[in-house]
């Protein structure tokens, strides 16, 4: 018997599952792909975005401050007297300051960084030293003070107009008794200082020091630390001897004289102290370096750091600078700013999850014949959910790689981690969601789908005890954000920035619950009207699944979040108009100086009649009128501004700008006027408006004042807290034609493309001490810093995204119920549905939910701002320069209609546009086609 002969089996055929599932459907996964690329995008730019300005902001800071204020000055007294001539000689010379300053440029600590270009040492008369040479200008009869100053580097920071540079002669020792001096252009013109010119300096001994000036020069860059450290190396300056009589000025100016002619000095009596002048480099710097640089500015100051300096430069030297203030300044404006944007990151976030959350629940509900039945047929969860997590993975994580790598390429000079934490939380998510979806619903196995309608529904005990909780969160967090803001000592409170998604998602789960009510009226309603489709629409729309809590709750918080960011963007833009309109008081303004020099007819009457002014409201201003004494006696040293206008004028003036409205004819004045010059009628009385805190000085009795305007008395006939004329928070309001010394000292004008450079041209004709004033200019004057343009430009993007994702979440909430709405066409067609009714059948299903999400958006939209607007003050975000930024007490949010209704239409218009693109295209493919694919459910 031949042995069994043995067939090889066949190995059993087996398609690769990742593969054939990307091959079924490209389409689909090129989507999701796209949708996962975006989001890691945002992910990952968001906090390079945050980093990025919030460093461009401390470079900024550091860059526009004043050199004055943002040098480090190493300085100290001259070589002690107890030393040998010679050996302070030497001390002072420039090579041995050069060798101290490179030491101390080495020896800084990090991050401090000195710009060694613009850094300067030297030896300087710290006392000005009086020049009695007779051909300097003398404007009061003084005779100038000029301070003597060896700094270093002049050749390279200075273009020589006139003359040679100063040298030295030999060596300069402190019996010198002559050196070489240079001088700017500025110090040459307003002292008269000409080539050859020679100044004697007294000595201690008695004798003098020949200064000769050689070269006149011009600085290259004289705003740049190294001019302008110390203003009067470049410029000089009229200053006014402290005195309580009527003030006299005298010149002050500097001669530069070189380096090693420094010793001569040391002999002169005007207290020369050695300096190094160290600018600051911040180049470098990142908003993650202030801690460190805040703390090293200290030790240099008063700690180890300063004893550092005196090992290096001499044990009597200090370190003085300002920026341990610019960096608490950068600091303040930095904490205002941060938890505002992080209310914008948290709703964008949000509703990006919950987006991604739909996506993966799409893919589960088209796929869940197709799961149920490996399900029925044995197949593990282990198993399915691997995998699913090995098809979402080989479509999300290179497309989050992506997003990252755009997000990295887009937004440089930023930190690499947080964004690869964002946009693996992105990834993550996705391959998270349709593993674990799948999971929840497969747990045990279903003989057939049962119904889940949002009419019927009937939530559990769980769901309402959750819903419950978040109710409490949100109240929670409300609450607080309207008691302390958005401010936190403890840096940002997520929970606080929460606020705005918390009440969407309150209202979301609320709107759901009353959903089925008025549909349940409106089916009522239908169903005795003669026609099928509405009946038909609106039976469907209460079929709809009860799982539509996630898409509201994407559109709610979408919606919510474009409303916020609007209304921040609103807020912004009118704290700074009003902030320019405190400004001025009006679209222009014309004064003199300090609003004390009466303005000429010629100049009342040009202004009138230049082009756009619509009216011109004159104003007498006094400041410091004196008050009566207080309850307690106690005296107001200052006193009040006392405005004089014509009552119907100034009423139409305040109303327009919007400062301290007020009825005309409670400051009219009622009597004889009287005669100019002549002294008024005391037993008359004039009406007053005044500020708060004037009004509690005069009380309801009337009061006698005396200014230079009369002696009169005055009774207060109500109280403004604002008005246009003055920025003052004290101030008196009467009628102009009741004073008995009556001038204009201000122009407020009103009117439409006003005719600046007439204006100007006007002021000028009259003299040099009338300036204009244009609320536009003022506006304008608010420019951003980086940090401010930065967080601005993460709410028009919170603002696009919010509206991007709302869109998409309407399109996903159709999308879902795309297969089963194309088949019920396709029957009712057989039936004789037209295509118009179709679409009409389409439409009016989707309506209620798009308009439910529509108005629920708006609505919550408007809560959340009113809500939250007392806790949330704009100020910092909108104001850091300007002439009115001081003067704007807060800026509150401001509701945007544009961003709160815009995005809402747009979930309408979506919503039907696809209903009718489905029915148009379902119509052109034919119900034969559409039922030959099989009964859908």
């Amino acid at each position: 018997m031949s042995p069994r002969t043995r067939t090889p089996r066949a190995a059993a055929a087996c398609a690769p599952w990742v593969r054939t599932r990307l091959r079924t459907a490209p389409g689909a996964s090129a989507a999701f792909a796209l949708l996962v690329l975006v989001t890691a995008f945002l992910a990952a730019a968001f906090p390079r975005a945050v980093d990025r300005y919030e460093g461009q902001g401390l470079r900024h800071d550091l860059g526009v401050v004043e050199p004055r204020r943002g040098v480090l000055e190493v300085s100290g007294p001259q070589p002690g007297l107890e030393l040998p001539v010679r050996a302070r000689e030497k001390a002072v010379r420039g090579a041995t300051m050069g060798a101290a300053q490179r030491r101390i440029l080495r020896t800084l600590p990090d991050p401090v960084r000195a710009d060694a270009a613009q850094s300067a040492y030297g030896v300087r008369t710290s006392k000005g030293i009086p020049a009695s040479e007779t051909w300097f200008p003398r404007p009061y009869g003084l005779d100038p003070s000029l301070t003597y100053v060896t700094q270093s580097g002049l050749a390279d920071h200075a273009v020589l107009r006139t003359g040679s540079w100063p040298k030295v002669r030999g060596t300069v020792t402190m019996r010198t008794r002559e050196v070489e001096a240079a001088v700017t252009e500025a110090t040459a013109k307003a002292l008269h200082i000409e080539r050859g010119a020679t100044v004697a300096v007294p000595t201690r001994g008695g004798g003098t020091l020949t200064v000769r000036v050689t070269g006149i020069v011009a600085p290259k860059q004289p705003e740049a630390s190294y001019w302008s450290a110390e203003q009067l190396l470049r410029t000089p300056s009229l200053v006014p001897i402290p005195t309580k009589e009527t003030p006299r000025y005298y010149w002050t100016a500097a001669l530069l004289l070189p380096p090693d002619a420094a010793p001569a000095l040391l002999s002169t009596t005007g207290q020369p102290e050695v300096y190094w002048r160290l600018a600051p480099d911040g180049s470098g710097l990142t908003s993650r370096d202030v801690p460190r640089l805040r703390t090293a500015i200290a030790s240099l100051e008063g700690g180890p750091g300063l004893l550092a300096m005196r090992e290096l430069a001499g044990d009597t030297v200090t370190v003085t600078t300002d920026l341990d203030e610019v960096l608490a300044a950068y600091e303040d404006m930095r904490a205002a700013i941060e938890p505002v944007v992080t209310v914008a990151a948290v709703g964008i976030g949000a509703v990006a999850a919950v987006v991604l959350l739909m996506t993966g629940g799409l893919v589960a509900g088209r796929r869940h014949a197709e799961l149920a039945l490996l399900r029925a047929r044995g197949a593990s969860l282990t198993g399915i959910g691997g995998r699913l997590l090995a098809e979402t993975a080989v479509t999300a994580v290179p497309a989050g790689a992506l997003g990252l790598l755009l997000a990295v390429l887009a937004v440089g000079e930023a930190r690499l981690w947080p964004a690869a934490v964002g946009a693996g939380a992105v990834v993550v998510l996705v391959c998270a969601a349709l593993p674990l979806r799948t999971a929840l619903l497969h747990r045990r196995h279903r003989a057939h789908g049962e119904r889940d309608d949002l009419a019927t529904a009937r939530p559990s005990r769980r769901r309402t005890v959750a819903e419950l909780t978040l109710l409490v969160l949100a109240v929670g967090a409300v609450v607080a954000l309207r008691r302390r803001g958005t401010d936190s000592e403890g840096g940002t409170d997520l929970l606080v920035s929460a606020a705005p998604v918390l009440v969407a998602l309150i209202a979301a789960v609320a709107l759901v619950r009353l959903y089925p009510l008025p549909l349940r009226l409106a089916l009522r309603s239908v169903s005795r009207l003669r026609g099928a489709v509405g009946f038909l629409s609106l039976a469907r729309a209460g079929r709809s699944s009860a799982a539509g809590t996630l898409p509201l709750l994407a559109l709610l918080v979408a919606l919510t979040t474009a409303a916020f960011g609007g209304s921040v963007l609103a807020g912004v833009a009118d704290a700074r108009d009003d902030a320019a309109v405190l400004a001025t008081g009006a679209d222009a303004r014309i004064s003199g100086q300090g609003d004390a020099v009466p303005l000429p007819a010629g100049l009342i009457r040009a202004a009138g009649e230049a082009d756009g002014v619509r009216e011109v409201v004159r104003a007498q201003i006094e400041y410091g009128v004196a008050l009566p004494p207080a309850a307690d006696g106690a005296e107001d040293a200052k006193g009040a501004t006392l405005i004089g206008v014509d009552p119907e004028a100034y009423a139409r003036l305040a109303r327009t700008v919007g400062l301290g409205t007020f009825p005309a004819d409670r400051l009219k004045a009622t009597g004889a006027r009287p005669v100019k010059g002549e002294p008024a009628d005391r037993d008359r009385v004039l009406p007053v408006l005044a500020s708060p805190s004037v009004a509690q000085r005069l009380g309801s009795r009337p009061q006698d004042l005396q200014s230079l305007a009369g002696d009169f008395r005055v009774r207060l006939a109500g109280t403004v807290t604002r008005t246009p004329a003055v920025t003052d928070s004290s101030f008196m309001i009467v009628d102009a034609s009741a004073l008995t010394h009556r001038q204009t000292t201000a122009l407020l004008l009103t009117g439409d493309h006003l005719d600046a450079r007439a204006l100007r041209a006007a002021a000028t004709k009259a003299g040099e001490h009338f300036s204009v004033q244009l609320r536009s200019e003022e506006r304008a004057a608010y420019v951003d810093t980086p940090m401010q343009n930065g967080a601005e430009q993460i709410y028009l993007a919170a603002i696009a995204a919010g509206a991007g994702y709302a869109l998409l979440a309407v399109l996903l909430s159709l999308l879902r119920t795309a297969p089963e709405r194309t088949t019920l066409l396709a029957r009712l067609r057989t039936m004789g549905l037209t295509s118009r009714q179709g679409g009409r059948l389409l439409g009016f299903e989707a309506m209620p939910q798009a308009l439910l999400a529509a108005v629920g958006g708006l609505l919550v939209g408007r809560a959340t701002i009113a809500l939250l607007a007392p806790g949330i003050d704009l100020t910092h975000l909108a104001l850091s320069t300007g002439p009115g930024s001081g003067l704007l007490d807060t800026a509150p949010l401001r509701t945007d209609l544009r961003s709160l209704v815009l995005p809402a239409l747009g979930v309408i218009v979506l919503a039907a546009a696809v209903a009718g693109v489905q029915a148009w295209w379902t119509g052109r493919r034919g119900s034969i086609t559409e039922l030959r694919a099989g009964d859908s459910r």
